[in-house]
């Protein structure tokens, strides 16, 4: 409590007073002007939001208790729109028995009400509420009771420690978070021996293809492309569906250990399938394995949207015969009409940009003779191993987390946008040495709302500026054919600067280009930046990034952009991506299927996850009934979309 006379503007503040006189003041926008007083002083309240029987209410005499934000006022100190609490005698202020509790708001319903709707509904929900956990796990890991815990975390008593509240570190809180996290590893647990229990093709672990290829790459594998490559073997062994996910930075060579995968399953007489979220990355995939599966005598079939009817009616004819042994292409693969003779493997490339039923169509595909295909994952951004153990825990996961040799890591740089007469002259430098330049827009168009420069504008401008190069622009709305044409004169060196919106984050690679200029860098999340970066450095120079800014800067976006500054360790960066903006921002769970959670944040929690493995063991072995309770309480989603 705080006498009125002591309240500061710009101070969190609950005051008691007696009300003096409630008035409507007409100006530019009308406002009902509370003028409240104690001993110590008189404070206005100002409403511009109210009805005739809440001006009624503000009666003289009576008494009102409110909590809110001072504010420097036209005449005196005021808070504008408080939470309050009428009484028509002087409350006894000893007689508080909790805090009150603030619920997010929506327009049309105040917090008063959301506060007595939400008591309603806990008189009426807590007793019939089935406590799962066991008394015996609660005892040995020093849980409180469920009940208790949402009494507690609904209406904390007045005594209680608000600092360990606050940071969410309450016992109350954290039995409510642990059960949450213990639910949806349950639940993974669970979909992982649903999987296991199908059957896979086996395919033998030495492939003679894979063998002969390795020679004919042109470079030598990294430890950790050779371990991994071990690992998917091994998988694709076993008659149990394998789903690994291979992770690893940009770069770090994840398209040969699919190439090596596709061999093993090509040697045992079946298809493999690598579906790729963009017709560029496709593309890429395309050439690839088409340059070192030919030189193997294999076919690689090719599939998107965009294909001429005539090589789409080949292809289809291809796959459908089993001639296709490698099929490479985009979200048309899991068309109605495309029939694979033998699909024995899939690999899905940038996973999270897939919709969860998009993959799911792709692995039907597969399932023939009561067996199902085998599945691989790539994935660019690096999961940290927090989110791995709640929300892949029925994925293997491997990781490449070693560069190729000679790879050099990229200098970023940032910088105000003010600077862009030196950025120009650094572009100019940097062509005349017959290098490439990117310069990424976050946005196609100019936004009011985001005032992000547009990459039309930014084209038009670098045109200007350099009228000596040739600048090239490519964006997501263009269509395919023009967008692949303005694609395949920079990877020829036709042009020498490229303005790209985000489209080019995944998978082109052009080794001449060491150069990156990435525009309203404060707007993008770090994995994202990350992911751009990575688009330069892919040859033996050496590679820079400047991150340029709209100052002023923000607290959380300078931590960000000084963080890329100084790592380029895809796995930190992650690791903080995921504290930032939380799992459902980073993975994009309503892309992936993945689950929100309401309580647990896996960015604070992290130190709850050895007791979640520990409980949730306990659980299985002990008390298996209560799993599907466990489960239906806290997680809504069908099932089956884990499984892909």
């Amino acid at each position: 409590m705080t006498p009125i006379g002591s309240v500061q503007p710009g101070s969190d503040v609950v005051i008691v007073g007696e009300i003096e006189v409630a008035d409507v003041q007409f100006g530019r926008r009308r406002s009902l002007l509370v003028k409240v007083s104690d001993h110590s002083g008189l404070i206005t309240l100002r409403f511009f939001h109210f009805n005739q029987a809440q001006q009624k209410a503000f009666g003289r005499g009576k008494w009102i208790k409110c909590f809110g934000e001072a504010r420097r006022g036209p005449r005196s100190v005021e808070m504008v729109h408080p939470e309050y609490r009428i009484t028509q005698e002087e409350p006894e202020l000893s007689h508080d028995q909790s805090l009150t509790p603030v619920y997010p708001a929506t327009e049309g319903v105040g917090p008063n009400v959301v506060r007595k709707l939400v008591a309603q509904a806990l008189k009426v929900a807590l007793p019939t509420l089935p406590e799962l956990v066991p008394e015996s796990v609660r005892d040995a890991f020093s849980l409180l009771p469920l009940q208790q815990a949402l009494e507690i975390a609904h209406s904390p008593p007045a005594n209680v420690a608000t600092e360990t509240l606050l940071v969410h570190q309450h016992p109350a809180q954290q039995r409510l978070a642990l059960e949450e996290m213990v639910a949806h590893h349950l639940a993974l647990f669970q979909l992982r021996q649903q999987r296991i229990a199908n059957e896979a093709p086996r395919f033998a672990m030495e492939s003679p293809s894979w063998q002969e290829l390795k020679p004919l790459l042109g470079f030598t594998l990294t430890g950790a492309q050779e371990r991994v490559i071990s690992e998917t073997a091994e998988d694709l062994s076993n008659s149990t569906p394998s789903l690994r996910m291979i992770q690893g930075d940009v770069g770090s060579g994840k398209t040969v250990v699919a190439a090596a995968a596709s061999l093993q399953a090509i040697d045992a007489g079946f298809q493999a399938a690598l579906m790729a979220p963009t017709e560029l990355l496709a593309e890429q995939h395309r050439k690839n394995f088409t340059g070192w599966f030919e030189q193997l005598g294999i076919h690689v079939a090719w599939l998107t949207g965009k294909l001429p009817a005539a090589e789409r009616r080949t292809a289809l004819e291809n796959i459908a015969d089993g001639t296709a042994k490698m099929v490479v292409g985009t979200h048309a693969l899991f068309q109605e009409q495309v029939d694979f003779a033998r699909l024995g493997l899939v690999i899905v490339d940038e996973q999270h940009r897939f919709g969860v039923d998009q993959r799911l169509a792709l692995r039907n595909k597969g399932s023939k003779e009561n067996q199902v295909p085998h599945q691989l994952i790539m994935s660019a951004t690096p999961i940290p191993r927090s989110l791995a153990m709640v929300f892949y825990a029925d994925l293997d996961v491997s990781s490449i987390d070693e560069l190729p040799p000679g790879r050099k890591l990229v200098n970023t740089v940032v910088l105000p946008d003010s600077r862009r007469d030196d950025i120009i002259a650094r572009i100019r430098h940097v062509c005349a040495e017959g290098q490439q330049v990117y310069w990424v827009c976050p946005l196609i168009e100019e936004s009011d709302a985001l005032q992000a420069q547009a990459a039309t504008d930014t084209w038009a401008y670098l045109k200007d500026a350099l009228p000596e190069l040739a600048v090239n622009l490519v964006h997501g709305k263009m269509k395919g054919k023009e967008k692949d044409a303005v694609m395949q004169q920079f990877r020829d060196a036709s042009s020498q600067v490229l303005v790209a919106t985000t489209v080019i984050e995944v998978g082109v690679d052009v080794p001449n280009a060491n150069l990156m200029i990435i525009e309203n860098a404060e707007r993008l999340g770090l994995a994202q930046l990350h992911q751009l970066r990575g688009r330069v450095g892919r040859g033996a120079d050496q590679a820079n990034c400047v991150l340029l800014y709209k100052p002023p800067l923000g607290r959380l976006a300078k931590d960000r952009l000084s963080l890329l500054r100084d790592s380029n360790d895809g796995f930190e960066i992650a690791q903080k991506d995921l504290e930032h903006r939380g799992p459902g921002e980073m993975l994009g769970t309503r892309q992936t299927g993945l689950q929100q959670m309401r309580i647990a944040d896996l960015g604070r929690d992290i130190s709850l996850l050895p007791k979640v493995e520990q409980i949730a063991t306990e659980i299985k072995n002990h008390h298996p009934q209560i799993v599907p309770l466990l489960i239906k309480r806290w997680i809504h989603q069908n099932d089956i979309y884990a499984n892909v």
